[in-house]
């Protein structure tokens, strides 16, 4: 009782805690999030409303909406994010324990033969005990190391969690990209195959010119060479395809080929709509999920200084023995053999030649480390973010310059085939007007892939494409 009272004091000091308390991350991009809106979105399709979490419902696309969700659920790279935030949880169950007594129960025999002490003419002496107890040994945070553990441990799941967010916003902008360049390609084989048609047709009315002496073996030649250049695309269009078809596949959690028969046929690439909601830098600071995990793993390395410093002050531990026991196997059922036995120890590693203070440096540095990591991760999405709301804009622009170009050779092919009809125009000038229309479909097609791939990085950059988690969900997370 006396050595008690004497370690009674020490055990007052684990309402202490070493190491810095974390409050916030530290003012990043302060400009930015007080002006309230960003630099580039000067097209007139942005608005400052909160984006969608499920964006790519706004293209108007069942196929594309279903291959997302077959992402999000079955994707490999989903797994190991839920695989690293189980890791995370059960480390923090085990910090947990840490906290609590630990408790073991034992047995125990023991059979001793001794020599007499009288000489060679006595008998051997023998010695049997027998024992059953409980051993328990527990702790006192009195630094706080633990409670640093504890904060630490609860930063890096929040880490995790933000990981898993980071990971299904990058798959779901994968889908929608490897989605549109499908459709795009499937687009300009079919306008390829189109092109090598009306290519064929006007050789052979060359050819036939050439017969009667109305063409010159250098037209020929040169359709010839129209024609084989266009028929050498169609190889690798093809060749694309089957490779966007395979990395849906690996992006929706399936092997190659599984996706052929559902994606063979093609259809129209999707649009953005009209009006795009993009928030504001605060917003995108605050939610996007690269930058909440980079904020977590500021909190995580902060705790872990304390942690450190923990490390180097005294520890003081407390280590109990309850056992029944003796020289008869019946003695490990009689309570009065009840032996009881409670220790106080206090340790501390006071000269360790710097080793401790080193490990605090070490600790400090990974927390400047996490900090510079985190300014890094918002000027990083804030620059992501500018860029991509400028390119959509100069897209949207684009694609109406080629929108009217294809427009143009439509109406020059009309009115090009009236000549034909009234006799002002050969058939060929005619198949030419066509190519050249199509070589204009071609392009238009890569431009409004090019639009849509901007509005998915638009979307990427903002960091959405996850959802928070249900309330009660949190709420058993934070249980665990």
């Amino acid at each position: 009782m006396r050595a008690l009272s004497a370690i009674a004091p020490l055990a007052l000091l684990s309402a202490c805690t070493v190491g810095p308390d974390y409050k916030a991350p530290p003012a990043t991009a302060s400009v930015a999030t007080a002006r309230g809106n960003f630099v580039r979105a000067q097209d007139a399709a942005f608005t400052p409303a909160p984006g969608l979490a499920r964006w790519w419902e706004s293209l108007g696309d069942p196929t594309l909406d279903g291959l997302v969700q077959d992402a999000l659920a079955h994707s490999p790279d989903i797994d190991v994010a839920q695989a690293r935030i189980r890791q995370a949880m059960a480390q923090l169950s085990a910090r947990k324990a840490d906290r609590m007594p630990s408790v073991s129960a034992n047995g125990a025999y023991l059979h001793a033969e001794a020599p007499s002490l009288g000489g060679s003419g006595g008998s051997d002496s023998s010695l049997e005990f027998y024992n059953l107890g409980l051993n328990a040994s527990w702790e006192v945070d009195l630094f706080g190391g633990s409670r640093r553990q504890l904060e630490q441990s609860r930063a890096t799941l929040g880490a995790r969690q933000a990981d898993l967010a980071d990971v299904q916003v990058s798959l779901s902008a994968q889908v929608a990209q490897a989605y549109v360049n499908l459709r795009d390609v499937q687009a300009r084989v079919a306008l390829n195959a189109r092109s090598i048609a009306l290519q064929e047709q006007a050789l052979g009315l060359t050819r036939q010119r050439f017969e009667r002496g109305a063409a010159s073996a250098l037209d020929i030649e040169r359709l010839q060479a129209q024609l084989d250049n266009t028929r050498a695309q169609a190889q690798p269009l093809a060749a694309d395809v089957d490779a966007y078809l395979d990395q849906l596949a690996l992006l929706t959690g399936r092997e190659p080929g599984a996706l052929d028969a559902q994606l063979a046929t093609a259809a129209p690439i999707p649009l953005p709509p009209a009006q795009v909601a993009i928030g504001d830098p605060a917003s995108l600071v605050a939610h996007r999920p690269d930058i909440r995990a980079a904020e977590r793993s500021l909190a995580a390395s902060t705790a872990a200084i304390g942690v450190s410093e923990a490390k180097r002050l005294p520890r003081l531990n407390f280590l109990g023995l309850l056992g029944l026991g003796g020289t008869s196997p019946g003695d490990v059922f009689d309570v009065d053999k009840l032996t009881a036995l409670g220790a106080p120890m206090l340790t501390w590693s006071f000269l360790d030649f710097g080793r401790g203070a080193a490990g605090v440096r070490q600790s400090e540095a990974e927390r400047d480390q996490a900090e510079a990591q985190y300014r890094k991760a918002v000027l990083a999405a804030l620059q992501d973010a500018e860029t991509s709301l400028s390119r959509f804009g100069k897209a949207r622009l684009q694609v109406a310059s080629l929108a009217r170009a294809e427009q143009s050779a439509g109406r020059s092919a009309t009115l090009n085939n009236q000549r034909v009809t009234a006799g002002t125009s050969s058939l060929i000038d005619q198949l030419d007007i066509e190519r050249q229309r199509l070589t204009a479909a071609i392009a238009l097609s890569q431009g409004t892939a090019a639009l849509t791939n901007s509005y998915v990085a638009v979307q990427k950059s903002l960091g959405l494409g996850w959802s928070e988690e249900p309330a009660s969900a949190r709420a058993e997370t934070a249980q665990q």
